[in-house]
């Protein structure tokens, strides 16, 4: 049951499990009731997701040559605040629940590549989670 990294609003996959919201804020326009059967999420879990300011500067990252570094420099940024005690904590329980449980992380944005959650699936993996593909 390999933990799943997804984009939040878009069909489960079957044996998904629990989807866990890695983000900032909740979906606008939809009722809290509706989150987990819009396939939003069961579970919203910021700490996860990146500071305000971190994700507005993750926001106006450009596209091209200078959006690759500004792309890496928020990706260094992240992943210091991932570093944090109850952050890290969070990505060492997740990774042993991922040999046992099925679950899944997800955010609203349409480009895994450009992403916190490619940050979040790097992580894991060097946590020895196991992710599926």
């Amino acid at each position: 049951m390999p933990l799943r990294i997804v984009r939040l609003g878009t069909p489960r996959a079957a044996g998904e499990g629990t989807r866990i919201g890695t983000v900032r804020r909740p979906p606008r326009g939809v009722p809290k009731a509706e989150f987990a059967s819009r396939d939003y999420y069961d579970v919203w879990y910021p700490l996860l997701s990146p500071s305000a300011d971190l994700m507005a500067q993750g926001q106006q990252v450009p596209s091209g040559q200078e959006g690759d570094k500004a792309w890496e420099a928020f990706a260094k940024q992240f992943r210091k605040e991932l570093a944090q005690p109850e952050a890290s904590r969070t990505l060492d329980l997740l990774a042993a629940l991922s040999h046992h449980s099925a679950m899944s992380l997800g955010c609203y944005c349409e480009d895994e590549a450009r992403c916190h959650r490619s940050v979040l699936r790097a992580e894991l993996a060097s946590r020895g989670a196991d992710i599926s593909p």
